[in-house]
Formats: structure tokens, C-alpha cells, sequence
């Protein structure tokens, strides 16, 4: 897990390096909160766009998707937050298969909940048509 923070760490220091050189070369004298202001409020407008069109399509299909991407989200950042602390206050282990592991406990909590939600419809639907079996 350590490797894995260090390593993005790494790559998000390389492409800080190579835009503050782009724009010093074009000579905007960017600080380090312009480039913050404009990278991040490009890659967030980018994001938003992506994820709009996205959960849009997905609302189509199903409500309970987008739940599920947005609790995910949740859940990933969580994570990484958790073993982020374990490592800043030494308790526990920061190891990506902690992580792992944390989303999998995600995962099969997830079936079960969807598991129960479709025999619930499926309970739903027969009393439906029994109902208008009966009327008929």
C-alpha cells in the first residue's frame, strides 16, 4: 500500500513539474495555487461532464446504480483514508490487500442487499398478478 501512494505521489510530482515548466515556458508565472486553481478545476470540470453524462444514461436504466457508484466512491476513499491513518498513527498495517479485502466486504454486502431487494420485487410482482388474476 505504501508503495502504491508512493508511486502515485510520484506521478502526480512528474505532471506537476511538467506544466509548471509548460507554463513557465510560455511565460505565464503561474504560483503553485494557480496551477492548483487551473489543473484541478479542468480535470474536475472534465470529471463532472463525464460522470453527468454518464449517471444520466445510467438514471435510464436504474436509480440504484448511480447509488451504488456514489456509495462506492465513498467506500474507496474511506478505505484509502483508513489506511492512511494506520500508517500516520502505526496502528495496524497499511497493506493493499487491507483494502482489498475492504471492498470486497463491500462488494458481498452489496449482493446480499440486491439479493433481497430482487426477492422482495419478485414477491411484490406475484401478489400483483395474483391480485389481478383474481380480479379478472
Amino acid at each position: 500500500m505504501k508503495e502504491i501512494i508512493l508511486l502515485l505521489a510520484e506521478v502526480v510530482n512528474l505532471w506537476h513539474d511538467v506544466i509548471a515548466k509548460f507554463s513557465g515556458m510560455m511565460g505565464w508565472e503561474l504560483s503553485d495555487k494557480d496551477l492548483h486553481f487551473w489543473v484541478i478545476g479542468i480535470l474536475g470540470i472534465i470529471g463532472l461532464i463525464f460522470v453527468d453524462v454518464l449517471f444520466h444514461a445510467l438514471a435510464k436504466w436504474s436509480i440504484t446504480v448511480i447509488s451504488f457508484l456514489f456509495t462506492f466512491a465513498m467506500v474507496l476513499v474511506f478505505v484509502f483514508a483508513v489506511e492512511i491513518q494506520q500508517k500516520i498513527t502505526g496502528r495496524g498495517n497499511m497493506e493493499f490487500a487491507d483494502a482489498l479485502v475492504s471492498v470486497l466486504g463491500f462488494f458481498f454486502f452489496c449482493s446480499l442487499y440486491m439479493i433481497f431487494r430482487l426477492i422482495t420485487k419478485g414477491i411484490q410482482r406475484y401478489r400483483k398478478n395474483k391480485e389481478d388474476e383474481t380480479a379478472a
